[in-house]
């Protein structure tokens, strides 16, 4: 008798941006709903930022300020979280497993496709230039340059005035 082959896992990095948003509803829209028995398994994966990251500075005051940014960024975990659900849930798929792990997002999503054994990564492009890209840095760039996979940047269209 055969065996069935095990599906391939597909992560797709989601994040608090309209980026996000439109890589993950894409690749469910072309990759994964249009088929019948999908051939992937979705892992969507959150880079929470560390409090220690998201605050710069330390000293006087800090004590009374990082329970709060770490409350927020709790928070905006959660609703990432919760609308990459209901996104899911629209186009019925609920095949999914999804994570939040603190750290740099380049990281995290490298580490994610190791955890995982993914064939494929997923992420969105907020398009930046040469300038913005080479001071802010690309995690789409690194993670093609540094993921053990196969990745796909989903760049959302540019709006014409």
């Amino acid at each position: 008798m055969a065996q069935i082959p095990e599906k391939q896992v597909m992560v797709v990095a989601i994040d608090d941006s309209d980026y996000s948003t439109y890589a993950l509803e894409w690749t469910l829209d072309h990759l994964v709903t249009p088929l019948t028995n999908p051939i992937f398994k979705l892992v969507l994966v959150h880079a929470k930022p560390s409090v220690s990251a998201s605050v710069g500075f330390v000293g006087p005051g800090a004590a009374e300020v990082l329970p709060i940014v770490d409350a927020d960024l709790k928070r905006t975990a959660v609703l990432v979280i919760e609308r990459a659900r209901e996104i899911c849930t629209k186009r019925s798929v609920k095949d999914i497993f999804v994570e939040t792990v603190e750290g740099d997002p380049r990281n995290v999503l490298c580490d994610a496709v190791e955890k995982h054994h993914a064939s494929i990564l997923v992420v969105g492009s907020h398009g930046y230039g040469t300038l913005k890209r080479a001071v802010l840095g690309s995690v789409s760039d690194y993670c093609a340059h540094h993921a053990h996979c196969t990745v796909m940047i989903v760049k959302k269209p540019k709006t014409k005035h």
